[in-house]
């Protein structure tokens, strides 16, 4: 069923989707209390008196985020990329791949962030992290959709961080979002929006592998289904320092991200929930 409804959607033409996908987030606000909670909270966190002029923009860019998605995966991956109709800073990925420096892309769960590593991947291999969606039926569908042309995944194991490793050591991108939860072990309390946030340490300890350079990324939907805007650009602050403050860098560098165009991020998405066997940030030691 799922994947009979993914290609159905794939088949679609990108305004038809944008329409429907618009529909598929007010469906979602009107049939979900808890989603709709979430996304209340979130953006009021984020942006203050200014959340209810982005509210309802943003309850419908989040379903078209989860309706585009098929339409990136099963489409030929250069057809996808024909709609991308603007990059900025893709010189400065060529840049380091020209001084011979590895690329560590970060991004936000916003726009058509599958995007990122497809188009990175026209400039050398790329390698992205692959955990499993919740919904098992989703899985072969999306590893697939992922996993073509340059682009390779790794599993969220201790032998997908050593792909990762390789990646980067081998001088090619990485990229990643960090704006989710990880598992007990895998994260620290962080400052997210004011408020904390069990954060992923991966990016900030792949940012400690000699010779890598951070760029930040984040892609922007076009009205209309018009295409898209890709947006690379150095960190505004440096990511040195210890794990908890490149953490703390990145953390903030992802609100920038965010807050430049917030009406496509994931609000709705449970980011300040305590994975199990993780001790409340009051009692944390980090």
């Amino acid at each position: 069923m799922v994947d009979t409804l993914s290609r159905l959607l794939a088949r679609l033409p990108l305004p038809l989707l944008y329409r429907l996908g618009g529909w598929a987030g007010w469906l979602a606000w009107c049939c979900s209390p808890a989603w709709r909670a979430r996304l209340n909270a979130h953006l009021e966190l984020a942006l203050g008196a200014d959340a209810p002029a982005a509210r309802r923009a943003a309850i419908a860019e989040v379903g078209r985020q989860a309706l585009e998605l098929p339409f990136v995966w099963l489409r030929p991956q250069d057809e996808v990329l024909t709609h991308v109709v603007k990059v900025e800073g893709r010189e400065l990925i060529e840049a380091a791949l020209a001084d011979g420096a590895s690329v560590l892309v970060i991004t936000p769960h916003l726009g058509c962030f599958e995007l990122i590593a497809h188009y990175a991947a026209t400039l050398a291999p790329v390698t992205i992290l692959f955990r499993p969606p919740r919904k098992a039926a989703l899985a072969p569908l999306m590893e697939a959709g992922r996993a073509r042309g340059n682009v390779r995944v790794a599993p969220a194991s201790v032998g997908g961080v050593r792909r990762l490793l390789k990646a980067l050591r081998g001088r090619e991108i990485v990229a990643m979002a960090p704006d989710q939860v990880p598992q007990a072990g895998d994260g620290m309390w962080m400052p997210f929006f004011g408020r904390p946030a069990w954060t992923m340490t991966l990016p900030a300890r792949l940012s400690e592998v000699d010779g890598v350079r951070v760029i930040m990324g984040r892609v922007e939907r076009l009205p209309r289904g018009a295409g898209y805007t890709l947006h690379f650009s150095a960190p505004r602050e440096a990511v040195t320092g210890s794990l908890a403050q490149r953490c703390g860098v990145i953390n903030r560098e992802i609100e920038r991200q965010i807050l430049a165009c917030p009406t496509q991020y994931l609000w709705a998405y449970n980011r300040y929930k305590r994975p199990a066997g993780v001790a409340p940030p009051e009692a944390s030691q980090c």
